[in-house]
């Protein structure tokens, strides 16, 4: 695999990323007068699962460094020294809450326990984009194969996700049909629909009750987050998008449902691994199902939605399809891994500059448990982190795991033995290793560091 270089602003004109049987044709930024300089690539990932997972065939039984991968994590042994998986975690304000989870599991923000609107906070993902998508031409990217996006702004609005892997593709990839001037007419005069709506809005705006100032807040906030996607479009109109050769095109292109599974959750990390490998951003998250629709997976003889399968009630068939899921999903995560390190840039692989989070807002799913969230960190070395232990923010109070009673699993997986094992501490630990200036993420207590080298 020949190495892969992105730092290509600094060095020749026209630079060759090639891997995979591939090469790229890098672009040549004419107007890099208007555009950040260049910085190293330090990227972020993340992953996001519906409804937990089979906690009594998931749960790892030791901590360190001699832990053994249980069934459904097998996948990942060849991934030991990359990985980091974490037992222990939750979300202080949403226990109990499980309405919601896949929302809120990048931000912590409290959430109604009925399932009702509300004012979520900023996702740690966008908090990155800040920092590192300012070299990039998109400052992140959100997907979904199924689900939710797991973005949110400043405001706490929604950030949409793009579930059409062909789209996805024009986005990043795509030749534009029209002309420059013509495109830049077209922004133009979306601009200046933008600014006539913002105008309107601040004349109408003291004449509205509460509950309707808030709404046009909402409304607002999405009006500038498109006058931002515009703003950056047009800087970035001039610099060409990276070419991807025929062979990969037509790859990344395929036409591909859920009814071929596998091919179609590796589809969208292809995806993903492109859109890092060409440096189009440096933040991207996936929503992998939604809580109440993640499809079956027919090629393993699934045909049960993953929130079926979660809702077992003890029967032992129901719980060993959720288990052969569980396996399914960590298959998939594995590939992902493999495609990252398998890429080589300068003295790294791609997956020592991403850091790679994947895992779930709940844990037990047949009551809606959300202590204990199934969690894995992976890559980052080139960040700053150390991988090859199981932490575990359980053993040292309870001693020991024993998966053959359940209704005491079921506990821990419910209510949090450590009340400082935060996620947010995962997510500030992320922010810092990535040059977001933060001392605190949401109710984080500190960084994690175990995890740090």
């Amino acid at each position: 695999m020949s190495n892969l270089n992105l730092n290509r602003w600094r060095m020749s004109r026209r630079q060759m990323l090639r891997g995979l049987g591939a090469s790229i044709s890098l672009p040549w930024l004419d107007s890099m007068g208007a555009l950040p300089a260049p910085s190293q690539p330090k990227r972020s990932v993340f992953l996001y699962i519906p409804n937990g997972v089979n906690t009594l065939t998931w749960q790892i039984d030791k901590a360190g460094a001699d832990y053994e991968f249980t069934k459904p994590l097998q996948s990942l042994e060849k991934h030991r020294a990359d990985i980091t998986p974490i037992s222990g975690l939750h979300h202080p304000m949403v226990l109990g809450k499980h309405h919601n989870c896949e929302k809120v599991w990048l931000t912590g923000a409290n959430v109604p326990g009925d399932g009702g609107a509300f004012r979520n906070t900023v996702s740690a993902d966008q908090l990155i984009a800040e920092v590192q998508g300012n070299a990039t031409r998109f400052s992140s990217l959100e997907m979904a194969i199924e689900g939710t996006s797991l973005a949110w702004s400043k405001d706490g609005i929604q950030i949409p996700a793009e579930r059409n892997t062909q789209q996805i593709f024009n986005q990043l990839f795509g030749v534009e049909k029209d002309s420059k001037e013509t495109i830049r007419r077209r922004l133009s005069r979306r601009g200046s629909i933008l600014d006539l709506v913002a105008d309107d809005a601040k004349r109408v705006n003291n004449k509205l009750g509460s509950e309707d100032r808030s709404k046009l807040d909402e409304y607002l906030t999405a009006v500038r987050q498109v006058e931002e996607r515009t703003r950056r479009a047009d800087e970035w109109l001039n610099v060409p998008k990276p070419a991807v050769p025929p062979t990969e095109a037509a790859r990344l292109q395929r036409k591909l449902s859920m009814a071929e599974a596998g091919e179609y959750y590796r589809l969208f990390y292809d995806l993903m691994v492109m859109a890092l490998r060409t440096d189009s951003t440096r933040v991207i998250t996936c929503g992998i199902g939604g809580e109440g629709n993640a499809s079956g997976i027919p090629e393993i003889g699934i045909l049960q939605t993953r929130h079926g399968l979660s809702h077992h009630n003890g029967d032992p068939e129901q719980l060993r399809r959720l288990t052969e899921t569980d396996s399914f999903l960590i298959g998939q995560l594995s590939y992902f891994l493999d495609q990252l390190k398998e890429l080589k840039e300068e003295n790294n692989s791609l997956l020592d500059t991403t850091q790679v989070l994947w895992g779930s807002g709940m844990a037990y799913g047949h009551s809606h448990g959300n202590a204990n969230l199934p969690t894995i960190l992976a890559g980052g070395k080139a960040l700053g982190y150390k991988h090859g232990t199981h932490v575990d923010f359980n053993l040292p109070k309870i001693g020991k795991y024993d998966v053959t009673n359940a209704t005491e699993h079921y506990k821990i997986c419910s209510r949090p033995v450590d009340s400082d094992a935060r996620v947010s501490n995962l997510l500030l630990t992320m922010l810092q290793r990535v040059d977001v200036k933060a001392d605190s993420f949401q109710d984080s207590v500190g960084p994690i560091s175990q995890i740090v080298a």
